[in-house]
């Protein structure tokens, strides 16, 4: 199977491809700092194309480069979702993020794949757009746009049931001839942050570690007075000493916030700010303080010594590393977890 990768971020989602025949022949990713670690991962992709797909100088290059590599099956799109996220307050048809819809469809129309796979947060059949001067649902869009006899189904799955320790809801949509292919079924298996990280070891404060990525990120002092006196699962604000405080006096915020996640629990969605205590579900079930980057690579389904070749021992037994903790972090935040993207391709076979 032949893939166009769009959105490609660093290529995570496509971990498991190359041992199911699987093989993505052309990428695009806006931001080169991406490209330049996409190519890294996946030096066997024949075309890494770098450039906003809505610039049509782009968009010929991505077309030609499948024309060359291809035929394409399928499409595989993982748009931003930052303008389709609960967390934005301000959500408007206009919002130039959520039009991204229209230039990939366009590809999927231009490059004739068989299958297209878009994957965005649980909110985007709920997102609207314009589109020739009127206000239309995304999932009805792409479905006005789609060649005679192709349908687009839309489903939220949860990563938690495709095999990795991660409660990650999103929006599945899947287009294929007559809608037949469907959404992959649920397993009952379920693993957890325990199974995930119980086997590193425990770490204090800013603690390194005899092993690549994994060392304690360095917090305010007080963040991490307020989390060792918070037990597994709750967050500080429930505490009746040593709660978060300003000036002495207690703060409020959301619950999810300052918040510990449970062992034999699936780790909580991984986001873009998985690097502060005070952001959503981030700290340590034991440790006051957040995972660590090994630890972060566990709990989205990839081996955690994926990018122990992207370090180095140092003469005073130190670790070097390529790459920022904090870009790794942002592109970790971002992930298609690679479980669940090859556990939805692989239910093509079904519909065959």
């Amino acid at each position: 199977m032949k893939v166009l990768s769009l959105f490609s971020n660093v290529g995570f989602g496509e971990f498991f491809f190359k041992d199911h025949d699987i093989q993505v022949v052309v990428a695009n990713e806006l931001l080169e700092d991406r490209v330049d670690f996409y190519k890294l991962l996946h030096p066997n992709t024949n075309a890494v194309i770098s450039g906003d797909i809505c610039n049509p100088a782009i968009k010929k290059n991505i077309i030609e480069a499948c024309n060359k590599h291809g035929p394409i099956d399928l499409i595989l799109a993982t748009p931003p979702c930052q303008g389709m996220s609960v967390a934005n307050a301000t959500k408007h048809p206009n919002d130039p993020r959520n039009k991204l819809i229209i230039h990939a469809m366009e590809i999927f129309n231009e490059v004739s794949a068989k299958y297209m796979l878009i994957e965005n947060v649980p909110q985007m059949p709920k997102t609207f757009i314009y589109y020739k001067n009127k206000v239309v649902n995304i999932i009805d869009y792409i479905n006005l746009v789609l060649p005679e006899g192709y349908k687009c189904i839309s489903e939220v799955l949860n990563a938690k049931h495709f095999g990795s320790p991660q409660s990650r809801k999103r929006s599945i949509s899947l287009i294929s001839p007559n809608g037949i292919w469907r959404h992959p079924n649920k397993s009952d298996k379920i693993l957890t942050l325990r199974n995930a990280i119980g086997h590193l070891p425990s770490l204090s404060n800013g603690e390194h570690s005899n092993m690549p990525w994994h060392f304690a990120s360095t917090h305010n002092p007080n963040h991490v007075k307020w989390m060792s006196a918070t037990p597994e699962g709750e967050t500080a604000f429930n505490n009746t000493t040593d709660y978060p405080q300003k000036d002495g006096r207690r703060i409020k915020g959301f619950m999810t916030t300052y918040k510990r996640m449970f062992w034999d629990q699936p780790a909580p969605t991984v986001t873009m700010t998985n690097g502060s205590i005070s952001s959503q579900n981030n700290v340590h079930p034991k440790d006051p303080r957040v995972l660590t980057i090994r630890e972060l690579l566990a709990v989205c389904g990839l081996p955690e010594n994926y990018l122990d070749k992207f370090s180095h021992v140092q003469a005073d037994g130190s670790f070097k590393y390529d790459f920022s903790p904090n870009f790794i972090r942002k592109v970790i935040g971002e992930i298609f977890l690679p479980k669940m993207s090859l556990s939805i391709i692989k239910s093509i076979n079904n519909a065959q």
